[in-house]
């Protein structure tokens, strides 16, 4: 209406539709957790408290604390990781608590890892200590914990190869 164009209108109404499409299906699916990603380009400096799953495909500083945790192919976490289940493509410098470990193909990992399981395929680089625990960590305690100890990240977004960057 005002300096909005029909095709605007419309692509503002497909997108609202696609919100409450998702929020139905995730509704109907029965999950409550939702996942989160650090884009590649992006930095976060801090704590990182999550209830669901998160993706890194950027670059973590800090602590990582969340259920399910995948470090991609390009990203990196420089920090001690807490997860439930832990997939790692990319880099990690920390240690790692988590009952599950998985480290890739290309994963580089330096610290030290606690862990229920631990499955490591061909070529990936792991140089610390792998200790054995019944249980690595304690999920429903620490999360609860976390939530009430969350911190401010602060985040550094630099610019892409078009000059814009949108953070959501």
């Amino acid at each position: 209406m005002f300096g909005k164009s029909k095709g605007d209108a419309a692509e503002e109404h497909r997108d609202i539709g696609s919100a409450q499409e998702l929020q139905r299906s995730t509704a109907t699916s029965g999950a409550s957790e939702a996942t989160s990603s650090i884009s590649s380009g992006l930095s976060i400096v801090g704590k990182i408290v999550g209830h669901g799953a998160v993706t890194i495909f950027g670059h973590v500083e800090g602590e990582l604390h969340a259920s399910t945790v995948v470090i991609a192919e390009g990203g990196k976490v420089e920090g001690d990781i807490v997860a439930e289940e832990l997939t790692i493509s990319g880099r990690v410098e920390g240690t790692i608590r988590a009952n599950r470990v998985q480290l890739k193909s290309t994963a580089v990992v330096a610290g030290d890892i606690f862990h229920r399981s631990l499955a490591v395929e061909e070529n990936a680089q792991f140089e610390g200590g792998s200790r054995r625990l019944k249980d690595a960590i304690d999920t429903s305690s620490r999360v609860q914990a976390n939530r009430n100890q969350l911190q401010t990240a602060s985040i550094d977004i630099s610019a892409g190869a078009n000059g814009s960057q949108s953070a959501y």
